[in-house]
């Protein structure tokens, strides 16, 4: 047990101190740092305090004003001025910089607006949908006018239609639940899929590392490979917690720093103003249960491999088993509820994503929960025995091995100690 500790800590600390880590740390920190403040960047780099203003050269005369308001109404940000003078003036002045863009306004043959717009670029399509909608605004009041419509049959020929969705389930989650809950599951997701990939990849690369340079020959002869495998395992476990804490707090802090900024729209509508402790608490089982799965698959398969070159082309069906989970996960979003969703929920090398999924969108009963809970513990367990016995006999194998038949080749020299 001693030396179980031993390999742990130093397969932490090693790992904790490598420029890689560190770096790839720091990066991450800097990612999150700037998306929690990316409106006071881009403020920052705004000249105009956020505001599009455009010339709008009138040719009739009569839309500037009706056009003005209802851009207003639906973007403060963009800022409408009468331009007087000629077209090619305002072009220039759109050159250098005086104006986003030109806004041509006139009647067409049937004396209802149209319009041209002209900038530097058009690859900014909020500005001129949004001018395209306040013309389109205008040119709805004429149409109604001509045909004699008074403003409160306007109004009632636009109105939405009314169309309520109840559930019948009992203890359904509402259509904001489910907003929020999708939101909420969507991050989690990525979370647990990334995490899973970059930790398990790193145990696989540790081992092949020791067993290109010889040092597992040392390693074998005073501890047991078994010992080895899962204090790697749970080494690099530790460092994983380590990193994510270091993100997390940061990301915490940082939108703390920024709430005022960050709420309403996406943030409440999507679930990031109140999360919901058992959604926090799912993850963490099934992350922590995700990730002891791939890292056992991936240890026992890092040791199959003497060339770090190997190690890529040995896990990718681990990597693909990974990637199919995120995606049929993503597919579940829009519809959880789907039987696709509930079976393959229950395989458990689809379970910590899927079931993750269905717990926090869905109102299901707690034994399924449990049972999803219970299958992937028993398929880490299972998995540990296997991997262990193919770890001992794999760290033994040398040369060229990025083969499968080299599980059987692993078992038999487990088998002849």
């Amino acid at each position: 047990m001693n030396n179980f500790w031993i390999i742990l800590w130093h397969t932490y600390l090693t790992k904790l101190k490598t420029k890689s880590f560190l770096i790839t740390t720091l990066i991450t920190i800097a990612i999150v740092l700037v998306l929690a403040n990316i409106s006071t960047i881009i403020k920052a780099f705004d000249k105009n305090g956020g505001k599009d203003t455009v010339a709008v050269l009138d040719q009739t005369g009569q839309l500037y004003e009706p056009l003005k308001q209802q851009v207003a109404a639906i973007n403060k940000d963009i800022v409408l001025k009468r331009y007087s003078g000629a077209e090619k003036d305002a072009e220039k002045a759109v050159e250098k910089g005086t104006y986003k863009g030109l806004l041509l306004v006139r009647f067409n043959q049937e004396k209802l607006p149209e319009a041209t717009f002209k900038a530097m670029s058009i690859a900014d399509s909020s500005i001129y949908t949004d001018l395209q909608n306040g013309l389109q605004q205008v040119k709805t009041m004429m149409a109604a006018a001509k045909l004699n419509l008074t403003p409160a049959q306007l109004q009632k020929l636009y109105e939405p239609v009314s169309f309520q969705k109840a559930a019948l389930e009992k203890n359904a989650k509402t259509e904001e639940q489910l907003n929020q809950a999708r939101g909420l599951v969507y991050v989690l997701l990525f979370v647990i899929y990334f995490a899973v990939i970059m930790y398990a990849n790193m145990i696989a690369m540790e081992v092949a590392t020791e067993k290109s340079s010889r040092v597992m020959e040392i390693l074998i002869s005073s501890v047991s490979p078994i010992t080895q495998m899962f204090a790697k395992i749970i080494g690099i476990a530790l460092l994983s917690l380590t990193q994510l804490a270091a993100f997390l707090a940061v990301g915490y802090f940082s939108f703390k720093q920024n709430s005022a900024s960050l709420t309403g729209g996406f943030f409440n509508v999507f679930g990031f103003g109140q999360i919901p402790a058992a959604t926090i608490g799912y993850a963490v089982i099934f992350f922590i249960l995700g990730y002891f799965l791939f890292a056992t698959m991936a240890a026992f398969l890092g040791s199959l491999v003497s060339r770090i070159e190997d190690v890529q082309q040995m896990i990718t069906p681990m990597t693909m088993l990974v990637v199919a989970g995120f995606m049929i996960a993503m597919f579940g979003l829009s519809k959880p509820d789907s039987p696709v969703i509930t079976v393959t929920s229950f395989i458990p090398f689809f379970t910590p994503m899927i079931m993750f999924l269905r717990v926090g969108m869905l109102t299901i009963p707690f034994w399924e929960a449990l049972i999803g809970i219970a299958i992937l513990a028993a398929t880490i367990a299972l998995l540990a025995i296997f991997g262990a016995r193919v770890y001992k006999g794999g760290v033994l194998l040398y040369g060229k091995s990025n083969s499968f038949k080299d599980i059987k080749k692993a078992l038999q020299l487990t088998k002849k100690e």
